[in-house]
């Protein structure tokens, strides 16, 4: 038995452009303050590890309680809306993989992501995944990736005595995953790692990672 656990904006989901402009946008409409998108600038690069830092860098009149409270409904909204229009693609062959994975005996699946749970739903639906079937660990539940990564792997593995491999494709991925011993595979080429892929069109070739 393994644990797989997963990603989604940029990783299941061609989802990172769209975060990052719903996201900046939602934080501009409320505060009247433009947010950087360098996102490896941030110590925690999640939407309430953000909106931390950017409290403390330009804001420091909000509480995170209230800026949170104010900047959700605004980015699930935009979210919403931008995915009328346009629909969410999944990375290639991620759905078949999550499927492959959630019918197998051999898994335990996992989601962590490091935007907030409701527009992490939004987006997996818009893809045509199922999020109801997916154990999901998100921003709403702490501003550090990995302790984002802790829970979601207590959500399927209590004991966690099983070996994870965790699919990201960023830098901030690489490092959380470094510093919990994870074996990672990065998908795409935003990162640089040695376990990488373009995407999960060869389910044989991904299944060697595991």
């Amino acid at each position: 038995m393994n644990h797989v656990m997963l990603d989604i904006d940029g990783t299941l989901i061609q989802s990172y452009e769209l975060d990052e402009q719903c996201f900046v946008a939602a934080v501009e409409e409320v505060t009247g303050l433009t947010l950087s998108s360098d996102w490896e600038a941030y110590p925690h690069a999640t939407d309430k590890g953000i909106l931390q830092t950017f409290i403390e860098r330009q804001a420091p009149h909000y509480s995170l309680e209230t800026l949170e409270r104010l900047v959700k409904p605004v980015f699930i909204q935009n979210i919403t809306d931008t995915l009328k229009d346009t629909p969410a693609k999944e990375v290639q062959g991620a759905k078949e993989f999550v499927s492959y994975l959630l019918n197998s005996e051999h898994y335990l699946v996992s989601v962590a992501t490091g935007g907030w749970g409701e527009t992490a739903k939004l987006k997996l639906e818009s893809a045509g995944f199922n999020p109801d079937e997916l154990a999901i660990a998100s921003s709403n539940d702490h501003y550090s990736r990995t302790q984002i990564m802790r829970l979601a792997q207590a959500k399927v593995d209590q004991t966690a005595q099983l070996p994870v491999t965790y699919f990201g494709d960023a830098i901030w991925d690489v490092k959380a995953c470094q510093d919990l011993g994870v074996n990672l595979v990065i998908v795409g080429n935003r990162a640089k790692h040695h376990q990488q892929v373009d995407d999960f069109s060869c389910l044989e070739t991904i299944l060697r990672y595991l």
